[in-house]
């Protein structure tokens, strides 16, 4: 039997919020509850949702409310917030969103609060002016923590406020095409016969096709076959930039799920590719990936910061070092990461981030290549960390990042390395920074 998926809402919020749990996590396990797909939508929707727009949902309850609830009645709280953004955001109907959040209340025990529910929803229906937050702080005009916007201010102040409004979007659902199994005109085709609407918008990325509307992938032609896999375009730039070629000795540092490591052997099948993750758990995932899309690659639970525990001394001709970070680049997608992420996690990440690059360039072979990435858009998880290590690191070279379709030139002397923004081109923001070891003498001669 399904659960109201408004209950299901607060709880998830609940748990991301309170108790400081992915929304990745929560919400799979929380849809197990729910047998209509169209529920399991609503019930994606509400949670992506309030979570966009939480700063302005605690501003309007303030207004009506003395106090949040709190301790055991702390899950009503977000289910009041799952009401609020219903009557306001979506296209609910009023009575509707109100019943059926009132009614939610009793599934969380709380009867006794069901009056004080209804109230403030039937005060939000008819008092639109409660949104109106043109007085109120930059937190809560655009839906983002202040440190955050801080940051984002410091490091980019003519344009700020476009990254956090293309942060507020819903991200759309990107698609890349396995050249192993099938040319992406014959997967356009396939979707064409399927009046699946479509569009290949990046001409640098040929394998990259963007869907008019998000579905489940499972139907669309060709996934159990392995014709494609969803990785964001801006992920996509990643094995190109790389360049693998057959032959080569590849390492995929931090590779978990495994778009990347998958796209690297699209590229170039007969590649000697390590992917190496520390969490066993997220490898299952990579596994599931390579054999779905029909590729090989040597897979290690192993510690990318920690080489003298894994590696086997033989040197590697391509590194694809996409380091953790504090994904500030696809909050779009993970709107929950704003809220999970604080400040205070900032400083031990980026100097995580350094310690695995100093560590892993000694496994890259002279002349060899290193890709070093990240899914943030702070210049001090980005830009100042190949500042720093190419200061550190005189056999390093940084290659300008360019493309024959337009990928652009980085002026090195000021900004190194590429860094993209959420929403252009409909991308997440990413950065890239390509890196060369020198070659040995005698190589060089």
């Amino acid at each position: 039997m399904s659960r109201d998926c408004r209950a299901l809402a607060a709880q998830c919020c609940y748990q991301v919020i309170d108790q400081g749990r992915s929304l990745s996590d929560v919400l799979p396990k929380a849809q197990q509850h729910i047998t209509n797909p169209l529920d399991k939508a609503l019930l994606q929707e509400i949670c992506f949702g309030v979570m966009r727009t939480l700063p302005q949902l605690e501003q309007v309850c303030a207004q009506l409310m003395q106090k949040p609830l709190v301790k055991n009645y702390r899950v009503l709280q977000f289910l009041i917030y799952v009401g609020i953004y219903q009557l306001h955001f979506m296209r609910v109907p009023d009575h509707a969103a109100i019943n059926a959040t009132v009614e939610a209340a009793r599934e969380l025990k709380g009867q006794s609060l069901t009056k004080l529910i209804n109230g403030v929803l039937r005060n939000v229906q008819r008092q639109p002016q409660l949104f109106d937050f043109s007085q109120a702080s930059d937190a809560v005009k655009f839906n983002h923590p202040g440190w955050l916007i801080s940051s984002l201010q410091h490091a980019y102040p003519d344009h700020w406020q476009h990254i956090l409004e293309a942060s507020q979007h819903k991200a759309p659902l990107w698609l890349r095409v396995n050249i192993q199994r099938v040319s992406p005109e014959q997967f356009c085709h396939a979707l064409t016969e399927e009046d699946i609407g479509y569009s290949q918008p990046i001409a640098a990325l040929p394998s990259a096709v963007l869907l008019d509307t998000a579905c489940d992938v499972t139907e669309l032609p060709g996934y159990h076959q392995g014709w494609f896999s969803v990785q964001d375009a801006a992920a996509q730039y990643a094995a190109g930039l790389l360049a693998p070629a057959d032959g080569e000795r590849i390492l995929d540092a931090c590779c978990a799920p495994g778009g990347k490591t998958c796209h690297l052997l699209e590229l170039a099948p007969n590649a000697r590719l390590t992917a190496l993750d520390k969490d066993p758990g997220r490898l299952v995932r990579v596994q599931e990936n390579l054999q779905r899309l029909g590729l090989t690659a040597t897979v290690l639970a192993a510690d990318a910061a920690n080489p003298a525990s894994w590696w086997d001394g033989q040197v590697f001709d391509k590194i694809l070092l996409d380091v953790p970070c504090s994904a500030t680049g696809v909050i779009r997608r993970h709107p929950d990461i704003r809220w999970l992420r604080k400040k205070s996690d900032i400083a031990p990440l980026a100097e995580l981030q350094q310690h695995i690059l100093q560590q892993c360039w000694p496994l890259l072979a002279p002349g060899g290549m290193l890709l070093y990435a990240t899914c943030s858009i702070l210049p001090v998880e980005n830009q100042q960390q190949i500042s720093q290590f190419l200061s550190e690191n005189t056999d390093a070279l940084l290659h300008p990042v360019t493309h024959e379709a337009g990928l652009l030139k980085t002026d090195v002397s000021i900004q190194p390395g590429w860094q993209l923004f959420p929403g252009q081109l409909n991308r997440d923001g990413f950065y890239y920074a390509l890196l060369q070891k020198a070659p040995q003498d005698n190589d060089a001669a």
